[in-house]
């Protein structure tokens, strides 16, 4: 049976549990990480908490909607048992009327057979790092392997452990500034975001420095469930110059290579980032972005326009 729960009512150390031993669980879906990028999250779950689905909405001119958090790539429905697309459909078909406005992502394993729904597949891509880095590394592009060099080449170092604060900044100032939609108030939940998991031993930082000592890149990584996740990055002029990215991420690659670890690159539908990740040997697969809209006649066309041109 699959109940509706709000926010109070839901069992943060059953719910953290149930995603702990999920075949498919994943970091965005623990209580504590769902609480600082959609504060009030409501969820459903089955029995006892054997199923659930986080519900992350909220309320606009008084009506309500799901959504999909910012750094938080895909959520759905996680499971400790069988999770067919008869499943999944149930608990789609659950999802409380009051929200008259879906659009969410659901995670790799979730498949669907609804019509209920507008569904558009969304890229990813992961690499498997159970094998030694010797044998990864034969399958980068020789793109990715001339950019490696490169940034050798024009000295620069990795070091661990950098400020969040720092890489924040960085990003803003430089691709940031193309990204209209991140506000103020996004990105002190992004700096929160990895406080927390530095707190929680699940975050590492790595940096790229020139051979003047200067930060020109950086990257987060998150993990959990026996997958590391590649969060966020920045970098400035000369780490773009310098190729400082490749570096690193072959970095991480090289210190986690030969564990039981999937390394999720986070990906998008961008092609330039698809090739980027795709010359590191990684694998494309994909997750379902679902869509519905039962807001009335004149309210819905009106975010149609809004999304048409914004």
């Amino acid at each position: 049976m699959i109940k509706y729960l709000k926010n109070d009512e839901i069992d943060k150390t059953r719910w953290d549990k149930s995603i702990r031993s999920a075949f498919n669980g994943i970091i965005y879906a623990y209580s504590w990480y769902l609480d600082i990028v959609c504060d009030g999250w409501e969820a459903l779950i089955e029995n006892d908490y054997e199923r659930v689905f986080p519900l992350t909405g909220r309320k606009k001119y008084g009506i309500s909607y799901l959504f999909q958090p910012y750094f938080t790539q895909q959520l759905g429905i996680f499971s400790r048992s069988i999770l067919s697309a008869e499943v999944v459909e149930n608990f789609l078909q659950a999802i409380p009327k009051k929200y008259r406005y879906i659009e969410i992502n659901l995670n790799t394993l979730n498949k669907i057979d609804s019509d209920g729904f507008e569904v558009t597949p969304q890229l990813n891509h992961e690499l498997d790092l159970i094998n030694a880095y010797d044998n990864i590394s034969k399958h980068y592009s020789q793109n990715t392997k001339r950019n490696i060099k490169k940034a050798q080449k024009s000295g620069l170092t990795i070091m661990k452990n950098q400020k969040p604060d720092v890489l924040i900044e960085m990003f803003r100032q430089n691709k940031g500034r193309e990204i209209q939609h991140l506000k103020d108030k996004d990105y002190m939940m992004l700096r929160k975001l990895i406080y927390v998991c530095i707190y929680k031993g699940l975050a590492e930082i790595y940096g790229a420095f020139t051979d003047y000592n200067e930060l020109c890149a950086g990257a987060v990584f998150v993990h959990s469930n026996k997958k590391s996740i590649f969060l966020f990055s920045g970098l400035d002029t000369k780490g773009r110059e310098h190729s400082a990215m490749f570096m690193i991420i072959d970095a991480y690659i090289q210190d986690h290579a030969h564990q039981h670890l999937v390394f999720d690159f986070d990906g998008s539908n961008d092609t330039d980032l698809a090739r980027f990740y795709k010359g590191f040997g990684s694998t494309e697969c994909h997750y379902l972005r679902i869509h519905r809209n039962n807001l009335p006649g004149l309210v819905k066309s009106a975010v149609k326009m809004i999304k048409k041109f914004r």
